[in-house]
């Protein structure tokens, strides 16, 4: 039973430690594509209700991917700033809320969606 439940941890440690990497990423880029990476390889051996973390943190990268190139395009005509901006704290708030459900054993409700 201990085995099952230090098991249990690792992998919540391990979905925790890719939103961390994620808010890291503000400031160190590399590290969000450290993040996206362990995601996609821990994604398949997870429970359900942690796949749909995996799953909530691969779009996040991509979405945010898109954002960033969006943005920094957008750039020289002003509104890609905005962009930016928004990308920060949807990033941020994506991330928060991410952690709190996985701190509460809950699976994300909505994994596929573009927003919070």
């Amino acid at each position: 039973m201990n085995e099952i439940v230090r098991e249990n941890t690792t992998e919540k440690g391990n979905a925790k430690l890719v939103y961390i990497l994620y808010l890291v990423g503000l400031l160190f880029g590399i590290a969000g594509i450290v993040g996206v990476v362990i995601a996609y390889v821990n994604k398949s051996d997870a429970p359900a209700w942690l796949q749909t973390h995996y799953h909530f943190q691969i779009r996040t990268f991509w979405i945010g991917a898109l954002y960033i190139i969006l943005g920094g395009i957008l750039a020289l005509v002003l509104i890609g700033w905005f962009i930016l901006l928004f990308w920060a704290i949807w990033l941020i708030v994506r991330s928060v809320k991410g952690m709190q459900a996985l701190d509460k054993g809950l699976p994300i409700a909505e994994p596929k969606s573009w927003f919070f």
